[in-house]
C-alpha cells in the first residue's frame, strides 16, 4: 500500500515549496529544450528558452492538497528559439528545486505554445502542484 497523508500535512508540504524556492532571494522559472534531467541535482540540458523571476508570493495558499502558481497567465519574452521540453525552478543561487514536463495541456506546466522563437512572448496558461499521498 502506498503512503497516505491527511490534507493538512499535504498542504503543509506544498506550502514549504514556495518557502524553499524563495529563501535567500527570488527564485526563477526556466523553460528548456529537450528531456527532463534525471533529477534536480543533474545539470540542465538543452537550450534555455525562457526565464522569469518569481515574486515573493508566487503561489496561492495550498488547499485540498494542491497549490496553484500565480499569477497565471504569466508571460515574458523568450531568450532563444526552440521547442519547450521541460521546466525548472531554481533558487537565487541557481540550484534546481523543482522540474517537470511542459506542453500545451496535460503537463506539469502548460504553455500557450511549445514552439518558441526568441523575443516571442511565452505564456504559462496553467500550473498546479498536487501533493502525493491522497
Amino acid at each position: 500500500m502506498a503512503l497516505q497523508f491527511d490534507t493538512t500535512l499535504r498542504n503543509t508540504m506544498l506550502d514549504s515549496i514556495e518557502t524553499s524556492i524563495s529563501s535567500g532571494g527570488a527564485g526563477k522559472v526556466q523553460i528548456w529544450t529537450g528531456s527532463v534531467p534525471a533529477n534536480c541535482a543533474a545539470a540542465s540540458t538543452g537550450t534555455k528558452l525562457w526565464e522569469y523571476t518569481l515574486g515573493t508570493d508566487f503561489m496561492a495558499n495550498a488547499a485540498s492538497g494542491s497549490k496553484a502558481f500565480n499569477p497565471v497567465p504569466l508571460s515574458a519574452a523568450a531568450v532563444a528559439t526552440g521547442t519547450a521540453g521541460y521546466f525548472r525552478i531554481v533558487n537565487n543561487g541557481g540550484t534546481a528545486i523543482m522540474q517537470g514536463t511542459v506542453a500545451t495541456s496535460g503537463a506539469d506546466l502548460n504553455l500557450d505554445n511549445t514552439s518558441i522563437n526568441s523575443g516571442q512572448t511565452v505564456q504559462i496558461t496553467s500550473w498546479t502542484v498536487t501533493a502525493p499521498g491522497a
